[in-house]
């Protein structure tokens, strides 16, 4: 069975920048290890980025989606550049099956592109792109008890041969860098890495879905999207145990963030 993940996927297309790629060199080292340190190859990653947002639930069924570049202000080779893993139409149809089954309306869109939330982690991870994607959109009411719920019902998914990635950033505040982000950046972390390695599943998982009254929560997630990535990932491997796969600090003169695998 397959663990799943939920990664701090860096910032804007960095494995195409090669002063970002020297920043996020931790984080590539992860992400290198993530695939090497899997107890089987996947048939396909289910990605649920944060940066996919839809009214209801929408899973990418486009057999060789396009490219979405949704960021702003980068080189202009960023524009350009392209990851042509297949989509998987088959494993779309598949997610939406188990979605449908917990009572969530959901959609297939076949005209989602892959964003940067997942063409960036998987450049590295697999950078031949070679192996198929599909994209899973996160609910734009950013429940955490909803998008838990999700997650328990992919969790069939690890026994198909399907790795489930939550894609965002332990810390997102893009407004506060620097030395002032040092302190409620390190709390919030502390707090995450005691809540998700050191707590009872139970008592994990209720912590988790009240994550705002975590130290700082509100400053270091002005907006939750980039954190509830980490609600399906953990809401497919409720009882499994969590490790911390990647830690940094100092990104952007003041980020802490980190990684999570939950077996």
């Amino acid at each position: 069975m397959l663990p799943t993940y939920f990664i701090s996927h860096g910032g804007g297309p960095w494995p195409y920048m090669t002063d970002m790629r020297a920043m996020f060199s931790n984080l590539e080292a992860s992400l290198v290890r993530m695939t090497q340190e899997l107890p089987e190859k996947p048939k396909a990653i289910l990605m649920i980025s944060g940066h996919w947002e839809r009214k209801t639930f929408g899973v990418q069924s486009n057999p060789a989606p396009g490219m979405e570049y949704d960021y702003y202000g980068f080189p202009a080779h960023t524009y350009e550049v392209k990851y042509s893993a297949p989509g998987a139409p088959d494993v779309a149809a598949r997610v939406a099956e188990l979605i449908k089954g917990a009572d969530f309306p959901v959609d297939l869109d076949d005209k989602k592109g892959f964003d940067h939330g997942a063409f960036a982690p998987m450049a590295v991870m697999y950078p031949e792109a070679d192996m198929p994607l599909v994209q899973l959109s996160l609910k734009s009411n950013l429940n955490p008890e909803e998008h838990m719920a999700l997650g328990r019902a992919l969790a069939p998914l690890r026994e198909e041969g399907i790795l489930i990635v939550g894609s965002g950033l332990s810390f997102h505040n893009l407004g506060l860098r620097g030395p002032q982000a040092i302190k409620p950046s390190n709390a919030f972390d502390v707090w995450l890495q005691e809540t998700l390695l050191e707590s009872e599943p139970v008592e994990r998982s209720a912590s988790i879905v009240e994550w705002d009254k975590a130290p700082y929560a509100r400053l270091c997630h002005p907006r939750e999207d980039h954190l509830i990535p980490l609600m399906v990932a953990l809401g497919a491997a409720e009882s499994g145990k969590a490790t911390c796969v990647y830690h940094d600090e100092g990104l952007f003169g003041g980020w802490t963030a980190s990684s999570f695998r939950f077996d």
